[in-house]
């Protein structure tokens, strides 16, 4: 069986980034898992190149930066450079080199990279989708308790006489992106399972607002 298309390449990938560390709990395996299960989805939907979208979701964040990190913007193009050397050294198929680097280096928000081929769009949107949902809602709070951010603010919880910040405030994030998501999303697969997330969301919300 060819390398890209059997487990092996998947074997391959998780005992590198099992190596590899991550940058925060919000970016662990776990992550990386999620995250190939869903670009796998929807590559299936969409009609996309497995052989280019596989190994992107799984490297895409073999390089993995803080989010208040000054080069933050960078680490796609690094996870890039560093998914590229790897796949060389198991020797997968190099056409599918340059179309794995742009799905990676285009998966990020801080990149602001645009997508230019349908494994790319979905592989931004694999991992977007993990930013909402019930998945989303955890790996938010993760992010902030590390940054050390209050949930919400005591004056106006969810910014409706101010506008989002979400260096300060928790909740302010999902005002402040989170929610702005499903609009940026490239594919109707994504677009749609989107507004399922989302939903799950605003519901969290409106207990959270019973609860304080």
């Amino acid at each position: 069986m060819p390398l890209e298309f059997s487990p092996e390449l998947e074997r391959h990938c998780h005992v590198f980034l099992q190596a590899q560390g991550h940058a925060d709990s919000a970016h662990d395996l776990n992550h990386i898992y999620r995250v190939v299960n869903v670009a796998k989805k929807l590559a299936l939907e969409e009609g996309a190149d497995l052989a280019v979208v596989v190994p992107a979701a799984w490297l895409h964040d073999c390089v993995s930066l803080p989010k208040n990190h000054p080069e933050r913007h960078l680490a796609s193009t690094l996870a890039g450079d560093r998914a590229i050397s790897f796949l060389v050294s198991i020797h997968y198929p190099s056409e599918y080199y340059d179309a794995i680097h742009h799905a990676i280096r285009a998966h990020s928000f801080s990149a602001n990279v645009l997508p230019n081929t349908l494994e790319a769009k979905i592989v931004q949107d694999a991992d977007r989708l993990d930013a909402l949902g019930a998945v989303g809602i955890a790996r938010c709070m993760q992010v902030s308790g590390a940054l050390n951010r209050p949930l919400y603010s005591l004056d106006d919880p969810f910014c409706e006489m101010r506008e989002p910040d979400d260096t300060l405030y928790s909740i302010d994030h999902f005002y402040s992106k989170l929610f702005h998501i499903a609009d940026s999303l490239n594919t109707p697969s994504a677009q749609l399972e989107a507004r399922r997330r989302k939903e799950v969301m605003q519901i969290f919300l409106r207990d959270l607002a019973l609860d304080i």
